[in-house]
């Protein structure tokens, strides 16, 4: 069998904010994944990770795509229109494009594409009904662009009840936190026909975790977010993709 080359892009949820380690690097579900896909083959896999938070999804295609497509992967996961959801002028069909377009250029390059719908946040956030029914919206036409292509590998998060409870989420309420990203893993990984381990789909919570709430959490979450829609930047300006190249994962 063919060595596996697994490159990720896509925004924050693929970049991995939410859960950072002791030395202040990102991790998340696609770290989780590639190291547990060659733990449970006992073979290396390349593995390389474009994905930067804050981006809408065309900015993911157009900035993100051909260069991961340059490296000659196997395998591409692909996740973005978190970001676009929660501007009010969204268009979900313009979102389900990018997708289709990403499916096309993956069978023209003969590479297996792993597609993933966010996890829900929604219960959790101001005006979480507006963005509920958004992401309804935008999951049921994502999976309408893909309903007849059972080849595609889904990992689907957005319906996980489960999930979108507070204990998966980082004290911003936007992003998972640990918990959640192994629970995204451990679907990408099952969906892919790997074992994972059974506690990732609900690891014991987080102890003493923060829970921001009130004025405080206006103040240091919502508040910067606001700014940022004003002044027509991101969290993500300015920044690298962590693994803009293949790094080697060896079993553990």
């Amino acid at each position: 069998m063919a060595p596996v080359r697994f490159v990720a892009i896509g925004d924050s949820f693929t970049e991995g904010v939410g859960d950072e380690l002791p030395d202040g690097r990102v991790r998340g579900w696609a770290d989780l994944v590639a190291q547990q896909w060659a733990d449970a083959t006992g073979e290396a896999i390349a593995y390389a990770n474009l994905a930067i938070r804050g981006k809408l999804v065309w900015p993911i295609v157009q900035e993100q795509l051909e260069p991961a497509l340059a490296l000659r992967p196997t395998h591409l996961s692909f996740n973005g229109g978190g970001n676009d959801m929660l501007r009010p002028r969204t268009s979900v069909q313009s979102v389900a494009d990018a997708f289709s377009l990403v499916l096309k250029r993956c069978d023209q390059e003969g590479v297996q594409l792993i597609v993933l719908s966010g996890a829900n946040p929604s219960p959790q956030l101001p005006l979480g009904r507006v963005i509920q029914r958004r992401g309804d919206l935008l999951s049921a036409a994502v999976e309408a662009r893909i309903e007849d292509r059972p080849d595609v590998v889904r990992a689907l998060n957005w319906h996980d009840f489960e999930l979108s409870t507070p204990p998966y989420w980082s004290e911003d309420r936007l992003h998972m936190n640990a918990r959640g990203h192994h629970r995204v893993a451990a679907r990408v990984l099952s969906e892919l026909g790997v074992d994972a381990p059974g506690e990732w789909w609900s690891l014991p919570e987080i102890p003493d975790l923060a829970r921001t709430r009130g004025v405080s959490y206006y103040r240091e979450h919502v508040g910067p977010w606001v700014r940022r829609r004003i002044t027509r930047t991101s969290s993500g300006d300015g920044r690298e993709p962590k693994h803009p190249d293949w790094v080697t994962v060896p079993p553990a």
